[in-house]
């Protein structure tokens, strides 16, 4: 069974202001206090810290915002047309069961009956 660990709140304060100040990289504070975890003390960062260290500040420019937003709209159209298809499609395979039914055969022996015959007009060589 695994050994729970408990700190103070004290004792997490210290190690994020030995981060936040300087003193050492998270793993180093890791190190020097013994502390159990690889990401203990960068979530203790994150969530005591004053917010300057650790965190991920993205800055965007106006072109960059609407593009993005221009994607995610193509990106759910792309989306509701896929849905759209998926559901044509089962209605069409409902529609060749059904029928397939009322003609006593399976779908299976309607596909390979009409697989072989079928040809288009540019199929077709009229000679002369």
């Amino acid at each position: 069974m695994m050994k729970v660990i408990r700190y103070s709140h004290g004792f997490k304060m210290q190690a994020v202001r030995d981060v936040e100040t300087g003193s050492g990289c998270a793993w180093a504070v890791t190190r020097k206090y013994d502390i159990k975890g690889r990401g203990t003390v960068m979530r203790w960062v994150r969530q005591f810290g004053s917010g300057q260290y650790g965190k991920v500040i993205r800055v965007e420019k106006t072109d960059e915002v609407n593009e993005a937003a221009r994607l995610r709209m193509q990106l759910r159209q792309a989306k509701e047309a896929l849905a759209d298809l998926h559901m044509e499609l089962a209605l069409e395979k409902a529609f060749l069961a059904e029928a397939c039914e009322q003609m006593d055969l399976t779908v299976e022996g309607f596909k390979k009956k009409r697989a072989g015959g079928r040809r288009t007009g540019r199929s077709r060589r009229i000679h002369g």
